[in-house]
């Protein structure tokens, strides 16, 4: 089933609860190359996609991710991810992880993240998959063992964590997007 651009935009949601369904390596590097094929400043493209299918390491990222969040249990961020489960990567069978260099002018390489990551839910929506976008993945990186993780997952020298995309199957179907808030559009004729 593939979805049209738009209905993939206004369909896409934040999936927090995923079964344990692997997506298949053909749905997998569809993504990927959709990822790859993201617009970048200047066509620097200083990120790279680095797809994780191994639930073990997956595993190790999560707890220390946690251990890192928890090293402040009065976090609010911390506290709402404990709300919802403890889970940073919500059981996630598999997801891609985006590593970026820094860019000239200073914080541009964000931008391409942004991107990056926006091709990959989208291509994933339009393929049937579930995805969430997870800026926490940083704190899988924020610790002791961020050096292991990056080295483990071959980051590029002078790359850091950009963002992870989750992949997967929902739990449970039927999760829904946002609700539109039309007042943050503004005409200027």
């Amino acid at each position: 089933m593939i979805l049209d651009t738009l209905k993939a935009i206004h369909t896409r949601y934040s999936c927090r609860a995923f079964s344990d369904r692997m997506p298949s390596d053909e749905a997998l590097d569809a993504i990927a190359k959709a990822a790859a094929a993201s617009p970048s400043g200047v066509n620097r493209q200083l990120w790279r996609i680095v797809a994780v299918k191994n639930r073990v390491l997956i595993n190790e990222l999560e707890a220390e991710g946690m251990r890192n969040m928890g090293a402040n249990p009065e976090s609010a961020v911390y506290q709402r991810i404990m709300a919802r489960g403890g889970k940073l990567y919500y059981n996630a069978p598999c997801m891609i992880v985006v590593p970026i260099a820094k860019a000239e002018p200073a914080g541009a390489e964000l931008f391409d993240c942004g991107i990056v990551s926006q091709n990959i839910a989208l291509a994933a929506t339009s393929l049937g998959l579930d995805s969430l976008i997870c800026g926490l993945a940083a704190f899988s990186f924020a610790g002791d063992k961020g050096a292991e993780f990056k080295e483990r997952l071959g980051f590029p020298e002078g790359y850091e964590i950009g963002i992870a995309v989750l992949l997967g199957y929902a739990e449970n179907a039927g999760g829904t997007p946002h609700e539109l808030d039309l007042s943050k559009i503004s005409w200027i004729d």
